[in-house]
């Protein structure tokens, strides 16, 4: 086989993992896939709310998807948004979600575009935040888009007619926010929008705006949710998140609580594991594919290396009972709360999270100044 022949079998190969892993449905498929064939560099779009101040892992789903359509040479759009932040999106929200303040989104996004680019090619990724476009957005404008809709289309949406039918307010705010995620698709020009499946709505906007500015539709590729620790979905919300900033061992120890019957989907989805080599490690290696998978995910944020350390430390620490060697250290003023504390070092997201874990007894001091947070993440408070 030519050289030239191989390269189109190895790119052929690359298209159907991008457009079947992970993948729950793309509209329109046909299209997507001729786009591809013919060789067309495509602009994709992400766009990711800094609604918490960490990228977790569920998120990096839809950032590696963004990652491998980059690899294939396309261009990779990748938009902050600090508007859309402010409002918020509800998506999958079973009540109206308050907005953030400004300064809670600039906090917020600090660091988002060195978590990104921990996935994404920071050379030949396009970065935007969309306030450059919304703040600028007239209401006569945002008239025209809105007569794009009717209002049965967003009573149809599955939670916002479960909370009117309960009596639940639904706020104008709320209807907003699918006009303005649509919006950024057309202010980069995009060919692919890539989201989560509870964004169908929002998704489909966007196609629906797009040709009133002479462009055409975007296709869509929506990818499954990854579940958190306690199986639901990963959210920051509940505190069930593994970060991409986390330090390996804390890492490590999350991956290691997820359920048992997530594995599998934790390989498919969160892992770089190929598609064969992970339906092999779970047939023929069920008892270590959460070790497997816990190193996978550690290396890919960590390197080998700490992965492997990572490793060896939970297996001295959980298989012989004893305490990690490398515990994370930090000083503070006596007076700091140990709520504080753990909010700042991102062991609990919230201070719901802290209470409901020390409720449950699983925050405890174990030795001077060594605190177990759950079961897998540690912390040493020196105090000064």
């Amino acid at each position: 086989m030519s050289s030239e022949r191989v390269k189109l079998a190895d790119m052929n190969k690359g298209q159907e993992e991008l457009l079947t892993r992970g993948v729950s449905e793309i509209i329109d498929k046909k299209h997507l896939e001729e786009k591809l064939v013919s060789g067309k560099k495509l602009r994709v779009k992400l766009g990711i709310d800094p609604t918490s101040p960490n990228i977790h892992i569920g998120r990096a789903v839809q950032l590696w998807k963004l990652r491998a359509f980059q690899d294939l040479g396309h261009t990779a759009v990748f938009i902050v948004g600090d508007f859309t932040g402010v409002v918020g999106d509800t998506s999958d929200k079973e009540s109206e979600r308050p907005m953030l303040t400004d300064e809670q989104i600039k906090d917020n996004l600090k660091d988002y575009l060195n978590q990104a680019f921990k996935i994404l090619d920071p050379k030949k990724t396009e970065t935007h935040y969309n306030s450059e476009w919304l703040s600028k957005l007239g209401f006569l404008e945002l008239a025209k888009i809105a007569n794009l809709f009717g209002l049965h289309e967003f009573e149809s949406r599955e939670v916002i007619a479960r909370r009117m039918k309960a009596g639940q307010r639904v706020s104008f705010q709320e209807l907003m926010y699918p006009l303005m995620q649509g919006y950024d698709s057309v202010a980069v020009k995009s060919d692919v929008e890539i989201g989560g499946t509870d964004q169908r709505f929002n998704l489909l906007t966007g196609r629906r705006i797009q040709p009133l500015y002479k462009q055409e539709p975007q296709d869509i590729v929506m990818l499954d949710l990854l579940e958190g620790m306690d199986g639901r979905k990963m959210s920051s919300s509940w505190g069930n998140v593994i970060n991409i900033t986390d330090v390996p061992n804390d890492m490590f120890g999350k991956v290691m609580s997820v359920k048992d019957e997530l594995v599998a989907k934790y390989l498919k989805l969160a892992s770089l594991v190929p598609t064969e080599e992970a339906r092999e490690i779970i047939k023929a290696h069920p008892k270590d594919a959460k070790t497997r998978l816990a190193f996978e995910i550690t290396k890919m944020y960590h390197g080998e290396e700490a992965s492997k350390k990572a490793q060896e430390n939970f297996i001295e620490t959980f298989s012989k009972g004893g305490v990690p060697k490398d515990i994370e250290t930090v000083r503070v003023n006596k007076e700091t709360s140990l709520v504080e504390i753990l909010l700042k070092q991102g062991l609990v997201s919230s201070k719901t999270e802290f209470n409901r874990l020390n409720k449950e007894g699983a925050i405890k001091e174990i030795e001077n100044g060594v605190y177990r947070i759950g079961k897998h993440r540690f912390l040493r408070i020196e105090t000064i």
